[in-house]
Parts: structure tokens; sequence; C-alpha cells
């Protein structure tokens, strides 16, 4: 089916979607993957990958079994030679026998005649141009426009064939551009860069248009949310400015990791594309088993499924930032917000009684009766919000006090304590803080009769805040506002969330926070506990602590302050040659205090190297009970033993002045 392309409202160069205010989906051509087509004119597809030995054929049928039980809609299979691609039939054909007819995905790396076999087999091949054609060598070649137009020649004569059988079979392709594995080609000639994916995927797509051949997803997928982000929203533009028709977009953060930290780092990545009306299938890449992926996907994509009644915002016509590229907004230091800065978090206490140095042991403060001194973890809140209520002691060095106004004004140490002003209070007050004062407001109360007669650039910073079902647009559009007008007042985002929902919590703030943030905007986050019951203090405390841990991991996510060690770990397939989620979790033990530090993860040598993308130091499956352990993207050791390689890494760590012994 031909789509018709909405025009959009946004004018220049920099469009790649059609409202950045109203939620539309992109228009999109539609691509038949079997019976479960894909593209605009169909809900969000969610799907995932098996993690069993492909040539296990029961195992994997049990196991894709479990994946559409969960909700999965496509389920995608490894097929690294070309016996797992025999195999895919056995598997196909065990499926129907017990009557389940989902559609399957051969993924396929370095290997043309595996996927020209499974292309005749399944309903749909993932090819990764970066090395579906290419060995990588990690050379840097310095191409004339003659030698790369032969390089092109060479990938057309490797590719045509399996788009050949692909029109002969209505078999569907997914051209999947992975950050981490671009040839030596594209890195030669773009960069380690979102343009770089996007032109890898490009040199594919453009021979599938001149052969008439149209049943194509396309990915742009990485570990760095802002890298992900750029870089499908370049493709939409590119597609758009070459004439190419509106592919269907898969959406996912490779190697997001697992736990909290995964489901937050991909729903930064993905979140912040679905806010746009971009996606239209997604699969959420964890460390753990698939079925496990498939809720945090379909609660990410649910969510916006009434999101087209939401509440209007004034349209965006021009865009003050490069969406395709990260820049911080400057904006002025106000204390220790806002400037060269990291963003901070305040963690709301407003509803929580604090007695005792106790209470703020749930947002990293700890006191220590001996020696008699107050201790900070990495992820200790820098301010706290006591609302009404003022705490009865004094505070640590690292922690400053946040009151409402009247309780502020009418406190005895207005030096040491900070106000929070709504927009009104603060255009009456006659007296302020003299270095910092928070004022909290929407985009209507942010209007432009107050910014236009704002003159608090040395003591003052906003906090937004909006009850829009399009929340993270309508902040945008103020941050937009703030840019248009010239405006460098730091800027804290306030969102509010219901305390008890543990699963959408790290997902929604992720996208609402985290999407703001991958652009460069906000100088602090401020997540609210909505409680149900004020009476209940431990688990009041404990959500607290849950806020303050997610506040901090979508900064981390988004890369704008790192609080802890980086994982990036493959979630499992067929590949994988040892137990991922055991490995991860015994890596983690021994150098989760190593603040800052980006530890690869891969279970084998196709997500080696190269998708570990910017680690520095990596940890990957190259046989049976062998590792390799690269320090950046550089082996320094082939074949370690399993029982021996935490330890060799550890010791590599230390070589490099990196190491410091845990507390």
């Amino acid at each position: 089916m031909e789509a018709v392309l909405a025009p959009s409202e946004i004018s220049g160069n920099k469009v790649y979607c059609p409202s950045l205010t109203k939620y539309i989906r992109r228009q999109t051509i539609t691509v038949n993957i079997g019976d479960l087509p894909v593209g605009s004119d169909y809900p969000i597809r969610v799907q995932s990958m098996t993690t069993v030995d492909t040539m296990d054929t029961e195992g994997s049928i049990a196991e894709v079994i479990r994946m559409v039980e969960a909700g999965c809609e496509y389920v995608r299979i490894t097929a690294p030679s070309v016996k797992e691609a025999q195999n895919l039939e056995n598997i196909k054909k065990g499926l129907l026998a017990k009557g389940i007819q989902v559609p399957l995905i051969a993924d396929i790396h370095f290997t043309p005649n595996a996927a020209e076999l499974a292309a005749r087999i399944v309903e749909k091949v993932r090819i990764n141009p970066g090395n579906y054609a290419d060995r990588k060598r990690f050379e840097v070649i310095d191409y004339t426009d003659a030698s790369y137009a032969a390089e092109l020649e060479r990938i057309r004569e490797k590719f045509t064939p399996l788009v050949k059988i692909c029109q002969e079979y209505g078999t569907a392709m997914r051209i999947g551009t992975n950050h981490g594995s671009l040839s030596d080609r594209i890195l030669s000639r773009y960069g380690d860069t979102p343009l770089g994916m996007v032109e890898s995927a490009l040199e594919f797509l453009r021979i599938c248009e001149e052969m008439n051949y149209f049943q194509i997803v396309l990915s742009m997928k990485s570990s760095n949310t802002q890298v992900m982000v750029e870089a499908y929203r370049l493709l939409v533009q590119r597609l758009d400015e070459e004439g190419l028709k509106p592919y269907p977009l898969h959406l996912g953060v490779t190697e997001a990791g697992e736990a909290e930290d995964g489901r937050i780092k991909s729903a930064v990545g993905i979140g912040t594309l679905l806010e746009d009306g971009l996606g239209d299938t997604v699969r959420v890449s964890l460390t753990e088993a698939p079925e496990n992926e498939v809720p945090v996907a379909r609660a990410l994509v649910e969510r916006y499924n009434d999101r087209p009644n939401h509440a209007p915002i004034e349209p965006v016509r021009s865009i003050p930032i490069d969406p395709f590229q990260y820049t911080r907004r400057n904006t002025e230091q106000i204390n220790n917000f806002g400037g060269l800065n990291v963003p901070r978090v305040v963690a709301d206490y407003s509803s929580i009684m604090v007695e005792s140095h106790e209470d703020l042991r749930s947002i990293g403060h700890f006191f220590l009766p001996v020696p008699d001194k107050w201790a900070m973890n990495d992820q200790g809140a820098d301010y706290i919000y006591s609302g009404s209520r003022p705490i009865p002691f004094m505070l640590p060095n690292g922690l400053k006090e946040i009151l409402d106004y009247p309780t502020w004004i009418s406190h005895v140490d207005l030096k040491n304590k900070f106000p929070l002003l709504s927009v009104d209070e603060y255009s009456i007050c006659d007296r302020l803080h003299e270095s910092l004062n928070f004022v909290k407001g929407s985009i209507h109360d942010f209007n432009d009769k107050f910014l236009d007669h704002f003159n608090g650039y040395d003591n003052v910073v906003f906090v937004i805040t909006t009850d829009n079902g399009h929340a993270m647009p309508e902040l945008r559009r103020l941050f937009f506002n703030l840019l248009d007008k010239k405006i460098s007042t730091p800027v804290v985002i306030m969102r509010s969330y219901p305390a008890n929902d543990s699963k959408t919590l790290p997902l929604f703030a992720a996208t609402d926070v985290g999407g703001l943030l991958v652009d460069g905007l906000g100088d602090g986050i401020w997540l609210n506990p909505e409680f149900e019951n004020f009476d209940a203090e431990e688990d009041n405390l404990k959500s607290a602590a849950d806020f303050n841990s997610i506040a901090f991991g979508v900064l981390q996510a988004a890369r704008t302050r790192m609080s802890k060690t980086e994982y990036i770990s493959c979630p499992s397939c067929g590949r994988t040659l040892f137990d991922l989620q055991e490995t991860t979790a015994m890596i983690r033990k021994h150098t989760e205090h190593l603040k800052g530090l980006k530890i690869g993860i891969m279970g084998c040598i196709v997500n080696g190297p190269g998708e570990m993308a910017d680690a520095d130091y990596g940890y990957v499956g190259m046989g049976k009970d062998k590792i390799a352990l690269y320090r950046g993207q550089q082996v320094v050791k082939r074949s370690v033993t399993a029982d021996k390689a935490v330890s060799e890494l550890i010791e590599i760590i230390k070589e490099d002045g990196r190491w410091i012994e845990p507390a």
C-alpha cells in the first residue's frame, strides 16, 4: 500500500516527523510479514528474539510458544550459518503442528548464503548492512570516488541474489544498522556517526528500490541513546530528502542491559521516538528471558493508544535545536544548576515526615554515628523538597533543602533553605533568597507575558510541569519558547507518577524526562511520588528510594550524568556462548562500584568489539569456555577460560589505573 504523507507543520531542513506538538504517527507504506502487516495503518507491533540454540528444534519451539503467549507478534531467530537457516524449516513446521502461526524472522550476520536459504523458509530476513558484504578489519581506507563506487558495485553483486529470492517468495526484509558494526568503508567515509549509520542502510536500500523491491523495514540501533535517536531522525529526513519510500521503522536500543537499568535505557531511546510518532514495531533488548521483554515493549507502545486525544499544544514552526546532533542548552550557572554542572536530582519528601537521620538513607545519604559524620553514595540526591514540613535536624553538606515559599519566609534559617514559588507568588513577592529560588509552573504559567518581563537571571531556576497527556512535547515546547526568547535560566523537569506503579514508572519517567535530556534540554530532574496512603511511612520511604534510583538511572541512560558502572550487555540469543544473565550478574558483583566505567558483555563475536560501541572494557565469548577480553575495541587477551575471565578483566582495569577497591 502506498503511503499518503501528511504535510509537516515544521519548516526548514530539520523535519523528521509530521508534528512536534501533536501526536501523529508518521505515515509509512505497508510491509507484509506473513499474515501480520506492519506500517502506520496498523498497531505498533511487538517482537523479541529467541535465546535457545537454533539447532535445538524442540527448545526453540517451546521458547517461541512462551514468547507468543506473552504477547510477542513477530519472533526473530538467529541463523549464523546454513545449517541453522535450514533448521528454521523444522522449527516452523513444529510450530504450525502446534497451531502457532507467528511470523518468523531470520537474523543474519556475515553469511549471504544463510540469508538466501532462510528467505525461502521464513516470513522475513534481517540483514546487517555493516557485515553482510564486509568483514571488519578495523582499517581506515582512503577511498577515491571511483574506488568507493567499485565497493558499491561489489555490494550489489553480493546483495542482489537475496533481493531476487525475497521477491520470488514474498519475503520481507529488515535492513538493520547497528552503530557498533559499521563497515570499515562507512567508517572511513562518514565516521562513527549517525550519518554513517543512515548511509550504511541507504547503500542497500537504493539497490532494493532500483529492483522495485519495497517490502522493507529499517532500523538504526545503538546502545548509546543519543546516537540512536539522532540516527532514526536523520534516516526519516534522508528518506524524504532523496524521494525514497517512507518505510516502516523497527525501534530498539541494542545491548540495553538488564533489570531497571535496561528498561530505563530502552525507554529513553524508544519512548523518545514514539512521542514524535516514529516507530511501527518495537523490540526491547534485555539481558533476560525473551518473554520478559514483551510486557515492557507492550507497556511502551500501549501508552499511545489514546494519545491523539491530548490537549492541544501550540505548533512548532521552526526547530531551535539540531535534532540530529546533541548539544546541551546553554544556561547561566545559578548556584550548582546549569552552566557546566551535571543535571541535579531533587528528591520529593513533601508527603513524607522526616524525623531521623535514617529517613534520608533512601536517597543516598547515611549518618555514621562513629565517626559522627554523614556519608553519601553515588546516588545521593542533591536537593530534598520537604514542602511545608521543614526537616528538624542539620542536613549533610551534599544535600540542600527546598521549602514552599510561605514556609520558607517564616523559617529561622533563610540562608540555608531555598524557596519554591509559583509563578504568581514570584510575581508579587517582596523577598527572595539571594542566590537560589525555584519558580514552578506549566507552559501556561510561563507565558509570553511572564517571560517577556522576566529578569531574574542571577538567582532563579525554573521548575516546569505539565498535566497534558502529551507531556514530553509540551515541556519541549516550553524549552523552545525559552530558546526563542534567549532566556538562559536553568530548568528542572518535574513529573508526577503514582508511587505504586512500579512497572510503568521507570518507562514513563525515562520517556518524559529522558526524551528532553537526549536533546540537551534540562538541568535537573524532580520525580514526585503520588502516594495512596500517606501514613504508610515505611512503604513511602521505599518509594522515595525507587524514585531516586530511577532519576539517576534516567540521567545515566540519557548520558548526561554518570553515577554508576554501565553494562552494555547484549540480549541472549542462539549465538550466545555462555549464560549471559549469570555472567552479567557475576561481573556486576565485582565491578558495580566503578562509577562511570562502561563494560561490554557480549555473548559471541558477532556482538563483539563493534557492538560494544564506546565501552571501556569488553568480555566477549569466542568459543566454548573461551573468553576474549578487550580494552576499548582492541583485544588484549584471547582464549581465557571462563573461570578466570572476571579476575583477568579486573587485572586489566588495574593495569590502567582505573580500579578502586570497593568500600
